[in-house]
């Protein structure tokens, strides 16, 4: 089987192995003569940024790049991104990298052509029909791994560097006009980070498909999304060179986040106030999260993944399924307690005000409250 294709949804995808030299086509096709590519700091200065800046200025592009993105980005790093775009004079971004560099730079052409603070288009309600929709900047997506899916989502989540509150930000227009998906990219990986990657586009699968909410399509994406993960991230994390792997990890991962237009719920919600305040790494944080989340939501999921659970290959039901997400991170050294990742005791209120406030509680099958994410925090320290 061809790892190759074109594909219209949810947006226009380039897939497969070599296509990052369709770069400068993509950005004739966004309408882009001078981007801006956005990455983070760690991903600036190595080869396969070098060659995708050497890809643009070829083309007569430009090798305008900024790095200045945090892990967890920030509204610091927002406005130090928009400057940089409207200073160069640039008519759209190239978002690059895994997802810091994804959402920071979506965000910096959403927010270059708005007059309010960022902080006025968070995802509640009708909040995004605040922004005026023609001064957004056409988007381009490059993912350089294979969890997030941010290449293929409406939204960034950005942090509040005063509050330490994870936001959302979310605009239809956000989503890029043109997506590279190149496996090749992901090739150079550290094997923590293959796994981390991975098991968020896991995390975001099941949570998709734990949802409440009536999305037959986003129901299917997650269930085939959690095989592709089940059967390929041991593959990529063994060997970072298997192409295969690499590939349908990048596919799985921009099935999570297509699917989870369906819900999200108390990993995420538990996930983005950790993140925000012990910057842990985003994947990481949800599969520590995840089996006390599943025990959590057993009398309300437990029917529909005794189903999933078959379709995967993993015997005993729910069960299973819950027995295996905790082997599966144990074989790729993915801590057990949020304790390992720094988290502690006498935070946990803290969390609790953050979770509640999270847009993904809303997704969870069970109602969530200050009481039972209390127990929930607990129960994964």
């Amino acid at each position: 089987m061809s790892l190759v294709g074109n594909w219209s949804y949810p947006t226009t995808i380039k897939f497969g192995p070599g296509r990052i030299t369709e770069l400068p086509e993509a950005c004739a096709a966004a309408g882009i003569k001078k981007p801006l590519l956005v990455t983070d700091k760690g991903l600036a200065s190595l080869p396969v940024t070098q060659a995708t800046l050497d890809i643009l200025e070829a083309a007569g592009l430009g090798r305008a790049i900024f790095s200045e993105v945090d892990p967890n980005p920030n509204e610091k790093n927002l406005a130090a991104g928009v400057a940089a775009y409207t200073a160069g004079g640039h008519d759209g971004v190239i978002a690059f990298g895994g997802g810091s560099g994804l959402d920071l730079g979506k965000m910096v052409a959403f927010m270059s052509g708005q007059t309010r603070p960022v902080w006025d288009f968070e995802d509640i309600g009708d909040w995004w029909t605040r922004a005026d929709a023609e001064a957004i900047a056409p988007i381009i997506a490059v993912p350089t791994t294979a969890g997030t899916g941010s290449e293929v989502g409406r939204a960034s989540v950005i942090t509040n560097s005063e509050t330490h509150a994870k936001k959302i930000i979310f605009h239809p227009k956000v989503l890029p006009t043109v997506v590279i998906c190149d496996p090749e990219l992901t090739v150079g990986m550290p094997k923590f980070i293959t796994a981390g990657t991975g098991l968020d586009a896991f995390a975001h699968c099941v949570e998709a498909f734990s949802s409440p909410f009536y999305h037959p399509m986003s129901q299917g994406i997650a269930l085939e999304g959690m095989r592709l993960v089940k059967d390929y991230l041991p593959r990529a994390y063994a060997d970072g060179t298997d192409i295969e792997a690499r590939a349908q990890m990048m596919s799985a991962a921009a099935m999570g986040a297509t699917a989870f237009q369906k819900g999200l719920g108390a990993i995420h919600a538990m996930s983005h106030p950790i993140g925000a305040h012990f910057n842990t790494h985003h994947g990481t944080t949800n599969a520590v999260c995840m089996p006390a989340v599943l025990a959590f939501n057993a009398p309300v999921i437990a029917d529909r993944f005794d189903s999933a659970a078959a379709y995967l290959g993993i015997p005993g039901g729910f069960e299973g399924f819950r027995a295996f997400v905790q082997e599966f991170n144990d074989s790729m050294g993915i801590p057990r307690k949020l304790a390992d990742l720094g988290v502690t005791a006498d935070r946990i209120p803290e969390l609790v005000k953050g979770a509640i406030i999270d847009p993904s509680c809303g997704g969870n099958p069970i109602e969530l409250t200050e009481e039972n994410l209390t127990q929930l925090f607990n129960a994964a320290l």
